[in-house]
């Protein structure tokens, strides 16, 4: 008799209490960005993973992304101030941004 594959959902992690995990406030912290930053997300203290969202919606926008390789993000007159270079990989945005938060 054959088995057939079904698929369930994982639950939610736990922790070593066994109680569901909770978001970690740290990363949900208002952060001030630098008045570069603020150019284009704006000057209110947001969370880091609104900044992201914010300037991906920004580089979406305004077609910012390399065709040839989506991974690269060629800076405009808002953006050059913020990353310091003409052109950054989407790994290196995260780090290039963590200089323009203050908390």
């Amino acid at each position: 008799m054959a088995k057939t594959a079904t698929t369930t959902k994982k639950p939610a992690a736990k922790s070593a209490s066994g109680a569901a995990r909770t978001p970690n406030a740290a990363f949900m912290k208002p952060l001030t960005p630098s008045k570069e930053l603020g150019a284009v997300v704006g000057t209110a203290a947001i969370p880091r993973s609104e900044v992201v969202s914010k300037l991906w919606e920004y580089i979406k926008k305004n077609n910012l992304q390399n065709p040839a390789n989506k991974r690269e993000i060629i800076s405009d007159d808002k953006l050059k101030p913020v990353f310091g270079k003409d052109k950054v990989t989407m790994f290196e945005m995260n780090k290039l941004i963590a200089g323009h938060l203050k908390g």
